[in-house]
């Protein structure tokens, strides 16, 4: 009876892993069919895209994609645009939405439950409805900066910045995960005299690191595949990130495939570098807050 049972649980695991593996493979194979055709001339990758030899290495293999690429736009210019727009926001955005969420779980207040409510309404809201009045908005507002006072934020890595650091779907994330913290933390905290800003910082979000990878993912992928908004408030190639530059590979009748394959290749690594750097604080987070 016991083999019996333990001949079940081995067709299982290995069931799981099976499907596992088959999901796997359906998410590699478009990158793979990216990475493959970076190294291809435009004619052989279409011709390749009929068989598998698209997700093989085979074929005319050069760098020559990646050299036109460079040449055809200043990719560089974009990679470090985005990743310092996306950086920044991520950084403001988990700061502020912990806050809120912070206030929203553990600070009594009246119509806390009625705001919160109005917030969580606004995820049905796209962010497409609202970019005209901000762009209008953002043409107006004035500022003041090394330069002196000026008025309007467009061409600038402020607009592009400031009104996407704070989001409805990071906050209730937040909220989410400091419901299930142990109550017991705050009171003895609060039986030590500790304010409520040392809470927030000694207490809550050293314990936060799994909702903090999280939110951050999410927020990451989001900032840096804007495309919309950039084009909208940015003409100068200098601010310009990665999304809009593809632009300059399909602005064209004959668009060369081989260097777009190239151009998504370059922007997706610093995309798949801060997706696995965070899987590894996350994991380590879970980790040692177990031990505490």
């Amino acid at each position: 009876m016991a083999r019996v049972t333990g001949d079940n649980h081995g067709i299982r695991l290995w069931t799981r892993y099976g499907v596992l593996l088959l999901v796997a493979i359906i998410f590699i194979f478009p990158l793979l069919f990216m990475v493959m055709s970076s190294f291809k001339p435009s004619a052989q990758l279409l011709l390749d895209t009929k068989s598998l030899r698209a997700f093989l290495p085979v074929g005319d293999l050069s760098l020559q994609n990646y050299t036109d690429a460079f040449d055809h736009a200043p990719i560089g210019v974009f990679v470090f645009n985005s990743i310092l727009i996306t950086g920044v926001t991520v950084l403001l955005c988990l700061f502020v939405c912990s806050l809120a969420a912070f206030a929203f779980v553990f600070i009594e207040w009246t119509g806390k439950t009625i705001i919160f409510a109005v917030l969580l309404a606004t995820l049905i809201i796209p962010y497409e409805t609202i970019f005209i009045p901000l762009l209008l908005m953002a043409s107006q507002l004035p500022w003041i900066g090394l330069e002196g006072f000026e008025l309007g934020w467009l061409n600038s890595y402020r607009v592009q910045i400031v009104p996407l650091i704070a989001d409805a779907l990071s906050i209730f994330l937040f909220v989410q995960f400091f419901k299930d913290l142990p109550k017991e933390l705050i009171e003895a905290s609060q039986v030590e005299g500790a304010s409520w800003w040392t809470i927030y910082r000694k207490v809550v979000m050293p314990l936060s690191g799994p909702v903090i990878a999280t939110a951050a993912i999410l927020k990451f992928l989001f900032m840096y595949n804007q495309y919309l908004w950039p084009l909208m408030v940015v003409q100068e190639e200098s601010i310009r990130p990665v999304m809009v530059g593809l632009g300059y590979f399909t602005d064209q009748l004959n668009v060369p495939w081989g260097e777009v394959m190239a151009y998504l290749t370059i922007i997706t690594i610093p995309v798949l570098a801060f997706y696995l750097s965070l899987q590894r604080v996350s994991i380590a987070s879970v980790a040692s807050t177990g031990v505490k």
